[in-house]
């Protein structure tokens, strides 16, 4: 190339007018930025920017009140942005209709909310987004068996949720986002009061989606079995991300075993976004 003796400036930057934002990241799954979100009349996310890409796994982590589940709830549109941008693979959050792409594993310790129900038929309920009518074919009925023997839930396939411990009503809440076979899958504190033994099963579950190239974002409390996985940790505090890299070393309570927590809650008058996801 002639050297001309003139600066070289990248085409990209030449053609966007100052003041422009920057392009979307082609690659983000998720993209938040800016993100402002309250619970009743108090401020929980302060300017958030969060990016999760094609098949990175993501620990959302800090301490009690940080805003952790509460950007999983936004994401997902439980709990509205008051500010901010949100796209999902690439597309504005309000024009994002394709939720059947999207597993979600809430926070909670019971499976069926109270009604009577077998355990296939909660894990049948996260296939019903891919089926037409609500009508299973038998590729939906493989992908719940699947499911059900990822997280070893399988024999215990026609027993009522309601006989079931608190670690294996976790593993059918997690069956259920798998019985998807989601691209994104989202899981609020999944290891949460769940026994030594759930939490290895759940990892190994965990395993085969990052293995499929499904990308992953966790709300922890701490890394446990699953730090193997974790490609990056962002870390919050008081609404506001402190670091995002590599996961950083539990100290102070939160190294210390049984350190428990509350996470606080939308307030009724809110209104979230019907998206079809199961809570």
């Amino acid at each position: 190339m002639k050297d001309t003796g003139q600066p070289v400036i990248a085409p990209q930057a030449a053609d966007r007018p100052a003041g422009d934002p920057p392009a979307r990241d082609l690659s983000a799954v998720i993209e938040l930025r800016g993100a402002t979100a309250s619970l009743g009349a108090r401020p929980v996310l302060r300017g958030i920017d969060l990016t999760v890409r094609t098949g990175e796994v993501v620990a959302l982590l800090g301490a009690n009140g940080s805003g952790k589940s509460t950007a999983v709830r936004s994401v997902i549109g439980q709990v509205p942005l008051t500010d901010g941008e949100l796209a999902l693979f690439g597309t504005p959050f309000r024009r994002f209709k394709d939720w059947a792409r999207i597993g979600y594993v809430p926070q909670r310790t019971t499976a069926a909310g109270g009604v009577p129900a077998t355990v296939r038929e909660v894990v049948t309920a996260g296939r019903l987004a891919r089926t037409r009518l609500g009508l299973l074919r038998r590729a939906d009925r493989a992908a719940v068996h699947h499911a059900l023997e990822l997280v070893g839930m399988a024999d215990r396939a026609r027993d009522s949720v309601n006989a079931l411990s608190g670690g294996q009503h976790q593993r059918v809440l997690i069956a259920r986002a798998l019985a998807g076979e989601p691209d994104l899958l989202i899981m609020d504190e999944p290891m949460a009061g769940v026994d030594l033994a759930s939490q290895e099963v759940l990892a190994s579950a965990l395993r085969e989606q990052v293995a499929r190239g499904v990308t992953v974002l966790l709300v922890l409390h701490e890394l446990g079995p699953l730090e193997p996985l974790i490609d990056r940790a962002v870390v919050l505090r008081d609404g506001c991300v402190v670091h995002d890299g590599p996961p950083p070393e539990a100290v102070g309570q939160h190294a210390l075993p049984g350190h428990d927590h509350v996470h606080p809650h939308a307030d009724a008058a809110a209104e979230p976004l019907r998206t079809g996801l199961l809570s």
